[in-house]
């Protein structure tokens, strides 16, 4: 089976808009004091602003994972120890803003402090990523 080619600027261009309505949407969220879902999509601008880094530098689709640090090593960032701990425990907001099982927990820790230290950091990230698009 062959690879078929892929419109790199296309794809990438697709990850880079849909962070940033993420990101958009985030704020909106964190204003309206929706903290748990502000989190969600703080996860997923960070994923998808990693997932258009892998499409650069990689030249293929960026594989079907939510794991930010995998993401990270795919798209051959160096990260340093702080950055690993944010991402690793931002992935943590996918899972636990979608399964029920997470999500009582989860509710309970996404106060207003805890959001806006997170929302800080992941703001930080997003714009980090997005300077090396």
């Amino acid at each position: 089976m062959s690879k078929s080619k892929i419109n790199i600027k296309k794809v990438g261009d697709y990850w880079k808009k849909s962070a940033y309505y993420d990101f958009d949407t985030a704020k909106f969220l964190f204003k309206g004091k929706r903290y748990p879902e502000c989190l969600f999509f703080c996860h997923l601008m960070i994923e998808k602003n990693l997932k258009a880094l892998v499409v650069k530098k990689t030249k293929t689709h960026a594989p079907y994972i939510h794991q930010l640090v995998d993401l990270a090593k795919v798209a051959k960032i160096d990260l340093n120890e702080e950055q690993i701990d944010h991402l690793t425990e931002i992935t943590g907001f996918n899972i636990a803003a979608r399964y029920d099982a997470y999500k009582f927990n989860f509710y309970k820790r996404c106060n207003r402090f805890y959001t806006e230290k997170y929302f800080k950091i992941s703001k930080e990230l997003y714009l980090w990523l997005k300077k090396q698009l």
